[in-house]
Parts: structure tokens; sequence; C-alpha cells
């Protein structure tokens, strides 16, 4: 590889590989006996004039910061009347085994017949089946209140429009539910626990596995939505969605022990996710899950989680391809992840595609977290992922990559619908502790884009080595592994 005049060789290395030879760079070998790093083939590759990287750097996270800004003043919250509802007006009972599903609909629908105002739940433990929320409605949780959902299925019939692992259908209602409407709100101090658990909701792990596969095979024959019944597929319902919304505020509360994805907003505009605990670690429970909506604020938001804590999504395969619409403009800041398939993870729902995503300023604490910034994908979900930024992360310990990069996901490469990815940034990660800097794979006809690692700082050796197999630029500034530039 000829150089270009490129001062300190070691600070920044870019590689760009040419895509008729695969973008092909291995695993490489260890440096110094302490921290793996990727070797490039330089066979037809070439470098780009380099501004200072310090400079580049600085103007890099002034763009992304601004741009994240302007989504941030661009989210419109909701208005609601400060008028409240008790549900103890209505009937609604503290005992922890009084069906309080009526009671909560009748605060609910007084609260509408008055323009709106605020249902409150009062400090004790409140069960209850579906809560469905109006335009111009809060739901607040008081400190010491707690909602406790029903197991049995049947209390979440009948069935509601909705969207399961990126396929519209008719299913089970999600436990908070919201269809076409603005101005909604869940807030407070209070716990919402969804008490799924292997004795009900979760033993159907696998079971909805295998009726995916009968369930997507008669969606791509052009099974109607209204025919298409979740409830004879085992699919369980996520927690809270609100679908074809506008203004959306989830604040303060906690949820715990969802069947499913824990926040789900789908096909909405301007979502606030602010200052939420999410805490379970039962199988597919996603912290919090946008899809196919525009102008998104996660904030202040704890996960721990027993499947990815953020996944961006857009619709799945043909289903997806059929309603095409992106996920873009989300924000993720000020967040603690700590359990999880992924923090900062897109797809593998994707194809309607996905746009600017920003996050910043966030903490990762454990080796139960299997990833960093996660984007996964295959050529039957197709699609995009174009503009992610996630910069200024302090990370303890991580149990795999900081950034998975992975086109093999689910089928893998068995499809016609290429995906295209890039714009991938990595910016200011200081880690005490990962098992792999980076793992981007993609594929021999179709390489992953470009992406860009800078003032990345891992303090100990890595356990694998960093690879990178059908990149066309991966771009590394000021990246050192056990105090190797790399």
């Amino acid at each position: 590889m000829p150089e270009h005049n490129v001062p300190r060789p070691n600070r920044r290395q870019v590689l760009r590989t040419a895509i008729a030879l695969g973008g092909a760079i291995g695993a490489g070998a260890a440096l110094g006996g302490t921290a793996f790093a990727a070797t490039a083939s330089t066979s037809g590759a070439r470098t780009v004039p380099l501004v200072p990287s310090r400079d580049l750097g600085r103007q890099a996270d002034r763009d992304a910061d601004r741009a994240a800004d302007r989504i941030v003043d661009g989210i419109r919250r909701p208005r609601i009347p400060r008028r409240n509802f008790p549900i103890t007006d209505f009937g609604a009972v503290a005992d922890g085994t009084t069906d309080n599903t009526a009671a909560i609909a009748a605060a609910v629908a007084a609260a509408t017949a008055r323009g709106g105002g605020r249902v409150t739940v009062p400090a004790g433990t409140f069960a209850t089946g579906p809560i469905h929320l109006r335009s111009r409605i809060e739901l607040h949780l008081q400190a010491g209140a707690t909602l406790l959902f029903s197991t049995d299925p049947a209390s979440y019939l009948p069935t509601v429009f909705s969207r399961w692992q990126g396929i519209e259908l008719m299913n089970y209602s999600p436990l908070v539910y919201a269809f076409e409407q603005t101005d909604i709100a869940i807030t407070g101090e209070g716990v919402l626990d969804g008490q799924a658990s292997t004795a009900n909701w979760w033993a159907w792990k696998g079971i909805d596995g295998t009726d995916f596969t009968a369930f997507e095979a008669a969606v791509n024959a052009g099974l109607p939505v209204s025919q298409r019944d979740g409830t004879q597929y085992h699919f369980r319902p996520c927690f809270v969605e609100p679908h074809r919304c506008e203004r959306v505020l989830i604040e303060g509360v906690t949820f715990r022990n969802s069947p499913f994805w824990h926040l789900h907003p789908t096909l909405s505009k301007d979502v606030t996710v602010r200052g939420v605990t999410v805490d379970s670690t039962g199988p597919n429970t996603d912290g919090c899950d946008p899809e196919c909506c525009d102008g998104v604020l996660i904030d202040s938001v704890s996960f721990n989680c027993g499947d990815d804590c953020i996944a961006v999504k857009s619709g799945r395969d043909t289903d997806g391809r059929r309603v095409n619409v992106p996920s873009q403009n989300i924000v993720i800041q000020n967040s603690t992840f700590a359990n999880g398939h992924g923090g900062v993870t897109i797809g593998s729902e994707m194809t309607g595609g996905v746009r600017n995503v920003y996050a910043r300023d966030l903490t990762m604490t454990s080796t139960g977290l299997q990833s960093g910034h996660r984007l996964k994908t295959n050529s039957v979900r197709g699609g995009f992922i174009e503009g992610t930024h996630v910069q200024r992360v302090n990370v303890t310990a991580i149990g795999g990559p900081l950034l998975l990069i992975d086109y093999n996901y689910g089928e893998g490469n068995t499809g016609q619908y290429p995906p295209q990815v890039t714009d991938i940034n990595l910016r200011h990660w200081t880690v005490t502790a990962a098992t792999q800097g980076w793992n981007v794979a993609g594929y021999a006809t179709d390489p992953v884009g470009t992406v860009r690692l800078s003032d990345i700082s891992v303090a100990g050796p890595l356990a694998q080595p960093n690879v990178a197999v059908n990149v066309t630029e991966l771009d590394l500034t000021d990246v050192t592994v056990n105090g190797v530039p790399q």
C-alpha cells in the first residue's frame, strides 16, 4: 500500500479495500502478545488524503451533537390536561388480586369524556388486564403504586392490530396499548409488572419460533392482515405498544417481566422515553424497540434485559417491504446498559431501513452485555442502515465486541435483497475490559460500506481477534488496545 505522507501511521489507519476482492480483512495476529488487531490484504487497496485526526474528530463530534440536538428540539411532547381521575374513584381495589381492568377502563373513559386528563394509580398493588389509552390521556403511577398484569392469555382478547417481529397481524393486546391516538403518556414513580415467567408467557419461547416459520410462509403467500391471527401461533404480546400514535411520553416508571419486548412504539412520531427502568431476564425481553418511527428520544434509561437493550427496527422481509417505512431521527443519551444481547442495536427487522441514529454519553457495565453497537441483518431482510453515531461511551466491562456488524444473522445470505450498511461511527469510547474490539462481516458481493472508529481506548488485552471481512472502508483513528495503536 503506497504511503501518501500520512503522519504517524499508527495513529490513523485507513483500510479501503476493493470490492472486487471482497474487502477481505482477516482476523490477524496478536500485537506484542497482548492485543489482537486486524491485518489487511493490501493488494488493490488505497489510502485517502487525511486532515489532522484531532481536528477531524472534534468536527465530527460537533456535527453529530448538533444533528442530535436538532432532533431532540424537534420532538413534541404530549399536551394533557391536569385533571386527575384516580382509579379508586371507579372501584379499583389495591389488594393485588381483584381484577381492576374495568375500573381502569372506566377512569380512561371518564377522562376522555372530559377532553383528557391524568388517570392516577395511587400507592398500592392493583391487579389488571390490558389498559388501552386514548388521546390526551396520561396513566400516572404515584410512588408506591404497582400494576400487576394478568398472565392469562384470555385476558388480552379480543385481538388488536399489532406487529410481531416486524410483521403486521391481529394478536393478543399489548399490556398497555394505544392505536392511532395523540398526546398519550405513562408517567410517575411506580412499577408496571408483567409477571411473565417460565410458568406462563416465557414457556412459549421455542414454540413461537416453530410457529413463526409457518406464519411467515402464509404471509408471504398473501394472507391478508385481517386473517393473520397471532393467537394461533403462540405469539406473546409486547408490554407497551403505541401504534400509529403521535406525541408519546413514557417517563419515570419501572417495567418488569414483560411477556415479550417491553417498549415497542410502532409507526409513531415524536416519542420520548425518559428516566425509565427496564428490568427483566426473560427471553426476547428487549428494552425499547422503536419500529418505523420518526423522532424518538431515549434519555436517562437504565436497561437490564434478556435480549437487546435497544433495537431499532423497521419491518421484516416481504411484509416489511409492503409497509416500507423507515425508522429515523433517533437520539439515545445518558443511559446505562447492563445485561443484554446488544446495547444500541439495529435490526434484524430492518427491511424499511434505518437512518440518523445518534447515541451519546452512555455507560455499559457488564460482561452480560454481549455487544455494544450491534447491527444484524441478512439478504432476506434487505433494507439499509445509514448514519449511526455512537459517541462518548464509558465501558467498565462488556462480554463481546464494541462493534458487531453481522450480515449472516438468522437466515444468512439466502435471499435476494442484499442489505446496505454504511456511515457507521464510534467515537470516544473508554473501555476497561472487552472481549473484542470489532467484528464486521459483510458479503463478498455486498460489502459493508464505511465504518469509522476514532478515539477508542481499551485498557486491557482482547480475548478474541478483531475481524473485518468484506468492508469497503475501515477507518481507525486513535484506536489503542492495551496501549498498542491499531
